[in-house]
């Protein structure tokens, strides 16, 4: 079934975004009727906005992390009934109007679509340009397929094809763990290019433990990539 705005629960997983998140949750609402938002242990205001701006609001008393929330997101848009998945951050970073374009993009057997904001890098701070491009080329040798932003969180899913996959990262490297498991299951993925928008946002991730939780994710992919040694003839 192709996506269509019927079909379609957006997910967004927020942790102290009461700056962004309304805005984001209005100009959703007529292009996917469902907006799921998942408060990962706020504490402003976020799920109170969220709220009245129309979403469907999840909370967690403390943060658990992003790949925990966005699977909490879409648990619940499966239990709404939904059969894709919009997921896009709640830090302005991602324009509400690109999002016609991602379904567009599915509509002719994909089954993952993400964003790709290396059309025009520059647009990006050197860090997250540097340290994107680093981890692309590394998955995409593990993946063995052209991955040209891997780390962008927005992105329209095929929701049975999403929970098949039995994803279990809990924090930032759920990106990584979501494109590696399609490419695995031989699913469609198809990258389009998306708006490149940096303000003020704080980013959530924290350099040294975040860095070091992907690296440790990485290497065991690699191992489970690696041909198994061969039992010698008797």
């Amino acid at each position: 079934m192709d996506p269509s705005p019927a079909n379609t629960a957006a997910v967004i997983p927020c942790l102290d975004e009461a700056r962004t998140i309304g805005p984001i949750v209005r100009h959703l609402l007529p292009l996917t009727p469902t907006v799921i938002v998942v408060d990962d242990g706020s504490s402003d205001s976020t799920a109170l906005l969220a709220h009245d701006s129309g979403a469907v609001v999840l909370r967690n008393p403390s943060p658990a992390g992003k790949g925990r929330a966005l699977a909490q997101g879409w648990t619940e848009a499966l239990r709404l009934g939904a059969s894709w998945v919009l997921l896009l951050d709640g830090d302005g970073q991602h324009a509400p109007e690109d999002a016609p374009h991602f379904f567009h993009a599915a509509s002719h057997g994909t089954r993952l679509v993400v964003g790709n904001r290396m059309d025009h890098p520059l647009a990006m701070p050197p860090l997250r340009r540097w340290t994107n491009r680093w981890l692309s080329h590394r998955l995409s040798a593990a993946a063995q397929s052209h991955f040209p932003d891997s780390q962008c969180g927005y992105r329209l899913a095929h929701l049975p094809s999403l929970i098949d996959c039995h994803l279990s990262a809990q924090h930032f490297e759920i990106e990584s763990e979501m494109l590696l498991a399609f490419a695995r299951a031989h699913l469609p993925i198809r990258f389009i290019p998306i708006q490149v928008r940096y303000g003020h946002e704080r980013s959530k991730i924290a350099p040294v433990p975040d860095s070091l939780r992907w690296i440790r994710w990485y290497l065991r992919q690699r191992r489970l990539t690696l041909p198994q040694p061969r039992t010698p003839a008797p």
